[in-house]
């Protein structure tokens, strides 16, 4: 098996039964793409880590096939296909004894690399999981927080840049708010390595957050649904999985979909030094109950109601500013979030500086029903 950047992976009736006639896994077949990030949910005990772990043969499978690439790992030294194969587990497994850049260079070190290229690889790593050599490299994992302890065991398993990773519920031990930037921080990392990774994680929220594709198991990993985060949460294969992913599924698919120009509503647009006289004229051409407010080099100002346009002056005297914004590749749960956050009845959509129209409420809920049932725009006028 070369170590390339990244590889495919397929399991072929892969299957796992134990001396006492239990089966964990029951013939499985599943195809993930170099590069994707595979997410396995179900209930406990349904056989989603032995899954995994029969990847880089911690847990040896009783029959069937895997392949990375074109090599069936069945076939070869379990020992040397560990060492190609990132893994990061639930508790890290840092070497207590070691500093962090001896703990990251373990597995460059047992391939025999030599000290500079070594050196390199790990002081790149710290870099890129957020901490910085010089700072962190010489301390020990007990100086560490736990969610700076996780980012040292993602180092580690990309150290010799394996062309796969295996991650056994790697933020599950942290407290929620590192958690949330652990998950931020590793998608910032797949987006720059590109690796073929396989995630288990009990919660369907992080595999929607996370996944390109989320494979949902039953009991005997027998495989229910494998699909994107979008469409398992928009259609369901069947009650298990409409059961698993929640009732509540159509507010976690805000987190997996993106605003669309077809959500922007455009209302009627104003500058900070137009005349409040000819304001008030735009509004009530347009049937408008507001306006937005652009700066004189078109970057938002905020807004102004037509109430306020009576009597004299320009917009810059009257108007209001308007802090509820969110980037154009932001997803419908951010928008919605930042609405609430600010108890504001709509919200900016930018690109970088450039005003691009709002969301309100309707226009929120006609986008989430378009993603789901595929129906037209609705109009939802932000008069």
């Amino acid at each position: 098996m070369d170590a390339t950047a990244t590889s495919p992976i397929r399991l072929e009736q892969v299957t796992k039964r134990y001396p006492d006639g239990s089966t964990a896994v029951d013939a499985l077949d599943l195809d993930i793409q170099a590069g994707e990030l595979c997410v396995l949910v179900g209930p406990s005990g349904c056989g989603k880590t032995t899954t995994m772990k029969m990847i880089n043969r911690v847990i040896e499978p009783t029959s069937g096939h895997i392949f990375l690439g074109d090599e069936d790992v069945t076939k070869v030294d379990p020992v040397q296909l560990r060492r190609r194969i990132g893994y990061v587990i639930q508790q890290v497994g840092l070497f207590p004894h070691q500093n962090i850049r001896a703990n990251v260079a373990t597995v460059p070190r047992l391939l025999g690399w030599d000290k500079s290229k070594t050196a390199a690889r790990t002081d790149e790593l710290l870099e890129l999981v957020g901490l910085p050599p010089k700072t962190f490299g010489n301390r020990y994992p007990h100086q560490l927080s736990g969610g700076q302890r996780q980012r040292v065991g993602v180092a580690r398993a990309l150290a010799a840049d394996p062309v796969v990773l295996l991650m056994d519920e790697p933020f599950s031990a942290v407290d929620p708010i590192v958690r949330e930037r652990l998950q931020t921080e590793f998608l910032r990392l797949q987006e720059a390595v590109r690796k073929t990774i396989v995630f288990v994680t009990h919660d369907i929220e992080e595999a929607v957050r996370l996944g390109d594709r989320i494979a949902v198991l039953s009991e005997g990993a027998k495989l229910e649904q494998y699909d994107t985060p979008a469409n398992l949460l928009g259609s369901p294969a069947n009650d298990f999985v409409a059961d698993f992913v929640g009732s509540d599924r159509g507010l976690k698919r805000l987190a997996v979909t993106t605003i669309g120009a077809d959500d922007l509503e455009h209302p009627p647009i104003v500058h900070v030094n137009d005349d409040l006289a000819d304001v008030r004229a735009v509004l009530e051409r347009e049937g408008a109950r507001w306006a937005v407010v652009l700066s004189d080099n078109e970057e938002l100002h905020g807004w102004i109601s037509r109430d306020a346009t009576n009597g004299v002056g320009s917009v810059v005297s009257r108007g209001n500013r308007m802090e509820a914004w969110v980037p154009a590749n932001a997803s419908l749960k951010v928008a919605f979030s930042t609405m609430l956050q600010l108890e504001a009845g709509w919200v900016a959509v930018l690109d970088g500086p450039r005003f691009l129209g709002v969301l309100t409420p309707e226009s929120l809920h006609a986008a989430l029903r378009r993603s789901v049932d595929g129906v037209e725009p609705e109009t939802a006028g932000a008069v």
